[in-house]
């Protein structure tokens, strides 16, 4: 078997492939960061400070060398200076292609520039943060950043905990997780028996379902003349926010169906 052998405090032990493949597979995601600044040692140095932190950091000195590059592949996370070479305005230009490509990305500004003036633009074009370098140290920047990254994760987690199943068809909307429904924009309040039928009516218009399926749905057993009353008082309910509803139509002998039209 093929080793990999890796040193630590001074002394050796082996790492099997198949173990080094786990290690990898177990490491935090690696966010990368685009940094956009002409000055060199400044460049070098906040560069260094987001290496310690375990970030990926790609550096431009220009606007044309990001713009380049981001058309390619956007970081996960862009730093921007405002002044750029010959470039006044560079940053916020910058800023502007930025937002054209993706309307969530987390971008900063770190400038000399501290107008008031400075910090409403670089905001109103879609920053996340507006930092300035004389009150911005190499240790607090990487701690900034990583309570951004915490907010993005939390907004990320929430709404993927809000996603969940609406069945729309025309003028109704049902949000099954939520138990809510509505017709044309209006919310149509249903007991959860009431619900569950008409949920089961919808998710298949034009398909006849029986008095069986209905209570299979709703999970009860009640007889036929109790899913024809719970049938009624959907009906009268919908008839109180569009009286001219008419989208479930009853087939004789067989069950109920939500019209196609």
């Amino acid at each position: 078997m093929r080793r990999t052998w890796v040193r630590r405090n001074n002394s050796k032990f082996v790492v099997t492939k198949q173990r080094k493949r786990f290690y990898d597979a177990i490491k935090p995601m690696t966010y990368t960061i685009a940094l956009v600044e002409d000055d060199q040692t400044l460049r070098d140095n906040y560069a260094q400070a987001l290496k310690r932190d375990g970030y990926q950091v790609a550096c431009y000195e220009s606007r044309p060398a990001a713009s380049n590059a981001f058309r390619r592949k956007l970081p996960d996370l862009a730093i921007l200076d405002i002044m750029l070479q010959d470039e006044m305005e560079g940053g916020f230009e910058l800023c502007r292609e930025l937002r054209n490509l993706s309307p969530s990305l987390p971008i900063i500004f770190l400038t000399a520039r501290n107008s008031d003036i400075d910090r409403v633009s670089g905001l109103r074009l879609g920053a996340w943060d507006y930092l300035t370098k004389d009150t911005t140290t190499l240790d607090f920047l990487p701690v900034r950043i990583s309570a951004l990254f915490k907010m993005l994760e939390t907004i990320q987690g929430k709404n993927q905990q809000s996603d969940e199943t609406i069945i729309t068809h025309n003028s109704v909307r049902i949000e099954e997780e939520r138990k809510r429904v509505s017709w044309k924009g209006q919310s149509i309040s249903l007991t959860l028996t009431e619900f569950w039928i008409l949920t089961s009516l919808v998710r298949r218009p034009g398909h006849v379902k029986s008095h069986e399926q209905l209570m299979d749905a709703a999970r009860v057993v009640v007889t036929n003349n109790a899913i024809a009353a719970h049938v009624r008082r959907i009906r009268e309910k919908f008839r109180t926010s569009d009286p001219d509803f008419d989208a479930i139509c009853a087939e004789y002998g067989m069950g109920y169906r939500w019209l196609e039209k």
